[in-house]
C-alpha cells in the first residue's frame, strides 16, 4: 500500500517540489491549493481551495481529508510573505492577512487532522520567526505565532510528531520579490538573503524529507532550522 502525503500550497515553489518529489518516490499525494499544478499522475489527488477563506476550511476540507485513511506526512506549506515595510506602516489589516494564511488556516487544518491517524506534520516556518528583521513585521509575527501553535498542538496530538521547520532560503516567487523588488539599502536583511545560499525547490524538498527520516531525533513541538542540523 502506498503511503499518503498531504501538502498545502502544492501548485508552486516548495509545495510543487514536495509534491513531485513524493510522487517520484512512490507516495500518494493529496494536494490543496488555489490553482491546480500541471501534474498528470494517478497518485495525485487534488482539491482546489483558497485557504484565505478561513470560515469555510472545516466545511470544505474535512470531507477531502477524511478520505485519507492514514497520513504518513503532512506539509503545512501554504503561506504568504506580505509587504516588506516598516512596522509603523504595517496596518492591522496587513498583519491579519498574514496571520489568516500562515496561522489561522493551519489551525483549522490541524483541528481536522487531530481526528485522523497522522504520523508526521511539518509546518513550514522561517528563520524570520526568530529574527526581528526590519521590514518583515507581518511575516515574522505570523511565523513566530505558527511556531507556538505547533508547540501547543504537540501537547495534544501525542501520537503525531509535529514540527515547525525553517527550510532555508529557496528560489521561489516569494523570495524573488525580496531579491529583486526590495531596496536592500533600507531593509538590510534583504542584502543578506541576496548574498546567501539560495536553494532550488527540489533540494529544499529533499532536505525536508531528511528531517522526516530523522524525526525521532527531535522533540515534538520544536522549531528546527535545516541549516543548523
Amino acid at each position: 500500500m502506498k503511503k499518503n502525503v498531504l501538502i498545502t500550497g502544492c501548485s508552486s515553489g516548495l509545495g510543487l517540489a514536495l509534491t513531485q518529489y513524493y510522487l517520484d518516490n512512490g507516495f500518494k499525494v493529496y494536494g490543496i491549493s488555489r490553482n491546480k499544478p500541471n501534474i498528470d499522475d494517478k497518485n495525485f489527488i487534488f482539491k482546489e481551495f483558497d485557504l484565505s477563506k478561513i470560515d469555510s476550511i472545516s466545511t470544505e476540507l474535512t470531507p477531502f481529508i477524511d478520505t485519507i485513511s492514514e497520513i504518513e506526512i503532512v506539509y503545512l506549506n501554504a503561506g504568504i510573505l506580505g509587504d516588506i515595510k516598516e512596522m509603523k506602516y504595517q496596518s492591522i489589516n496587513d498583519i491579519k492577512k498574514a496571520l489568516d494564511i500562515n496561522v489561522f488556516a493551519n489551525k483549522e487544518i490541524l483541528d481536522i487532522l487531530s481526528q485522523q491517524k497522522v504520523n508526521n506534520i511539518i509546518a513550514i516556518s522561517s528563520g524570520a520567526s526568530k529574527n526581528g528583521s526590519k521590514g518583515w513585521g507581518a511575516y515574522s509575527l505570523s511565523k513566530a505565532t505558527l511556531n507556538m501553535l505547533i508547540n501547543l498542538y504537540s501537547k495534544e496530538m501525542l501520537e503525531t510528531k509535529i514540527l515547525a521547520v525553517a527550510p532555508g532560503v529557496i528560489e521561489t516567487p516569494m523570495t524573488d520579490v525580496i531579491r529583486f523588488d526590495v531596496d536592500d539599502s533600507i531593509f538590510t536583511s534583504a542584502k543578506i538573503l541576496k548574498s546567501g545560499e539560495i536553494q532550488q525547490p527540489l533540494d529544499a524538498a529533499m532536505r525536508l524529507d531528511e528531517v522526516i527520516n530523522r524525526a525521532n531525533e527531535f522533540e515534538s513541538g520544536s522549531f528546527i532550522d535545516v541549516r543548523n542540523i
